[in-house]
């Protein structure tokens, strides 16, 4: 008996949203007499950070800072439509939508600093800073609170813009069945290493090395975040969960998440996370959705380690050192010959 050292690797690729019935966001953004910008919402951060990446790609659309965005994502009674936070789609179509609806804001912005500053909307551009300047002449310039007062208390305009990111249906061909599922991918691949005991099926995660493709990386710090909290899981989804019990009767199972099993800190696998950008054509400032692909790699990378180290397949999540062991012994018994 001993302990059995084997690397797994599995590498997929996931489609961002889905437009198996259509997949449209909606997004409204205006202004407040102040200058700031309010971006309305349906969509749903689950804390994956959706409001800071709406607030960013306002922002820079517009051509204000970030602090001066603030998204009220409200609910489906008050809101703009939105399908949901779900499919990895909230960064490529909600973003899309706000990327719309802060354009046209945006031009209605420069049509009222123009009219302040008497010269064409075309001729203006934004610093980024609070200021909206002459090209080429910076120093004929208006700041993005005198033009929101001018436009509320003076020419009687509404600073607002409308967005809306749809997918088109895709129609499965009726020969072949061929169709688009999403109009774009996210990539990843994770290479796992482990030991396995295997007298007692113990399983050991000894590194996870994660590399993901995500478009472009609006926030670096928060995808990290992200991808690293999913390789988590994905340990944990291979490893540990289930919502029924190791053993043959369900009342062994858990009876709250006090007794949930879940690995610890002291479970944790060293880990190495890696970014590529490529960024996409069809999204937000070149993003793509990085969301559930996080933790899907790591299962199949971690069977495949197994598999590597102590020569069994296991198909039934989580693989636990019972089930670990059942197989090694059903291998050894196919091989003497024996039936159990």
């Amino acid at each position: 008996m001993a302990l059995k050292h084997g690397r797994g690797v599995a590498a997929i690729n996931y489609p961002t949203g889905m437009n198996l019935g259509g997949d449209p966001s909606q997004a409204l953004v205006h202004s407040t007499p102040t200058g700031n910008f309010m971006v309305s919402l349906s969509s749903v951060d689950l804390g994956q950070g959706l409001k800071q990446v709406m607030a960013q790609i306002c922002a820079e659309t517009i051509g204000v800072p970030t602090e001066c965005v603030t998204i009220d994502t409200a609910d489906t009674d008050t809101g703009p439509h939105c399908m949901g936070t779900f499919a990895s789609r909230g960064t490529h179509r909600v973003g899309n939508a706000v990327v719309e609806a802060a354009r046209e804001a945006r031009q209605v912005m420069l049509e009222v600093a123009a009219e302040e500053l008497e010269v064409n909307a075309s001729d203006l551009d934004t610093d980024g800073e609070g200021n909206i300047h002459v090209k080429g002449a910076p120093q004929k310039s208006i700041s993005i609170f005198d033009t929101a007062l001018a436009a509320h208390f003076k020419q009687g305009r509404s600073i607002s813009g409308r967005g809306m990111f749809l997918v088109q249906r895709s129609y499965p061909d009726t020969e072949t069945g061929a169709m688009k599922p999403a109009t774009c991918y996210a990539h990843a691949c994770v290479v796992a290493d482990v030991e396995v005991d295997d007298e007692t099926g113990e399983i050991t995660v000894q590194s996870v090395k994660n590399v993901y493709e995500v478009g472009r990386a609006l926030n670096p710090k928060m995808v990290e975040q992200q991808l690293v909290g999913g390789s988590w899981m994905g340990i944990s989804h291979a490893l540990y969960e289930t919502t029924e019990p190791y053993y043959p009767k369900r009342a062994h199972g858990g009876t709250d998440f006090n007794q949930y099993l879940m690995p610890g800190p002291g479970d944790l696998a060293e880990t190495e996370t890696y970014v590529l950008e490529r960024p996409s054509s069809d999204g937000p400032y070149g993003a793509k959705g990085p969301g559930e692909m996080c933790a899907n790699p790591q299962i199949p990378a971690l069977a495949n380690a197994i598999y590597d180290a102590v020569g069994v397949r296991i198909d039934t999540m989580p693989i636990t050192p019972e089930r670990i062991l059942r197989a090694i012994k059903a291998k050894a018994a196919v091989g003497e010959g024996r039936t159990e």
